[in-house]
């Protein structure tokens, strides 16, 4: 039976970084990854914003972590981030939950760059009570996750188990032992590893269940963005707050902006354990305990990027537009007591000692060095 020091379940950007952490520090590492291919939900499939705490006004916490990662992120991935554009946060004149004085001081108080834009002729002031130029910057999650991919298969440190589903797990003294099958050839193994790692995201709960563990409570969504271009705003940004508005900024280096919405993007919820939709009933391989791609699959939610455009649109001035390119979809999740404030804060709990079990969860991508803080060796 293999012997490993950590076992990480979940290939996405939080699983492959803490793999390579530990790898960096000695450990052997077997990372283990339902899908045939690591980086290919999440990870890709969202706004591309590397947060600066300006888009949390009502959860200081999130901010702070935000804008504290997000240097030392900046610094390790700056070939991969879009430095060369405007970002702007404006405040709808109906039915934000903050206003722009409130804005002010709160970009103050944690102390990033605001300033009051007056006049810019990209913009409707007559749906805007205020924009504010701010300092925020934009990821490539294609290319960020092609380098992370080649990092973890060069690392030998690290054994990489892609499409291999966690069946069962228990614990053995002080040893986790793990049943594991290989999908390709429906082979059953076990293995085993003195620590484990959780970073499932959305299917953190399955895996918590699956060692008879703590679920965390979690909400989940089946979410779209929608990724358009527009000459005019190739190298600007908006998103209005706070509230039940929209976002558009560029998608990394790609040349595509990405169009978000609150109202619009989120299809599906779910309030279970387990991210539980209605298509899974005309999916056999996608089930709550173990999701499958939506990218693709046929019982997805109809797209709302017409929504979504006229949304966004108001707040532009009329002779700007916008053409639509493409979706990709996704389940999100948060916590649920999170709804509130709209927080975002990371969470790593050591839900068991000795053996050790970590569940990573989070989902602002300039966090991923919060493991670090926490891991014991």
């Amino acid at each position: 039976m293999e012997q490993y020091d950590f076992l990480v379940v979940g290939g996405g950007l939080f699983g492959v970084y803490a793999a390579l952490y530990l790898a960096d520090q000695g450990c052997r590492v077997v990372l283990v990854e339902k899908e045939k291919a690591l980086l290919r939900k999440a990870s890709i499939v969202n706004q591309a914003r590397l947060h600066g705490g300006y888009h949390y006004p009502r959860s200081v916490a999130t901010a702070l972590m935000s804008d504290e990662n997000k240097t030392r992120f900046t610094q390790d991935h700056s070939d991969f981030i879009l430095f060369d554009f405007a970002q702007y946060y404006a405040i709808d004149k109906f039915g934000s939950l903050t206003d722009a004085a409130q804005f002010e001081r709160f970009c103050r108080y944690i102390g990033i760059p605001c300033q009051r834009e007056k006049n810019n002729p990209l913009f409707n002031y007559q749906r805007l009570e205020a924009v504010f130029k701010t300092r925020e910057y934009s990821f490539d999650p294609i290319l960020l996750a092609r380098y992370y991919e080649q990092r973890i298969r060069a690392e030998k440190r690290v054994t990489v188990l892609t499409y291999h589903e966690l069946l069962a797990a228990g614990d053995v003294g002080e040893q986790w032992q793990v049943q594991l099958q290989d999908l390709s050839t429906q082979r059953t193994f076990d293995l085993q590893a003195t620590q484990v790692v959780n970073a499932t995201y959305s299917a953190s709960n399955a895996i918590n269940q699956r060692f008879g563990l703590t679920d965390i409570r979690l909400m989940h969504e089946i979410s779209e963005m929608a990724f358009v271009t527009s000459p005019a705003l190739q190298e600007i940004g908006l998103t209005v707050m706070d509230g039940p508005f929209a976002s558009i900024m560029p998608y990394g280096k790609s040349g595509l902006l990405s169009l978000s919405s609150v109202a619009y993007t989120h299809h599906k919820v779910s309030y279970e354990a387990l991210p539980t939709f209605d298509c899974q009933d005309q999916r056999a391989e996608c089930r709550p305990d173990f999701t499958a791609i939506c990218n693709g699959c046929a019982y997805r939610p109809p797209s709302n990027y017409r929504k979504m455009l006229a949304q966004i649109q108001q707040y532009l001035a009329a002779e700007i537009q916008l053409q639509y390119f493409t979706s990709m979809y996704t389940i999100k999740s948060k916590l649920r007591a999170n709804y509130i404030d709209d927080g975002r804060p990371t969470e790593i709990g050591l839900l068991h000692k000795k053996p050790h079990f970590y569940c990573i969860f989070a989902g602002k991508i300039n966090s991923i060095y919060e493991f670090e803080k926490v891991v014991e060796f």
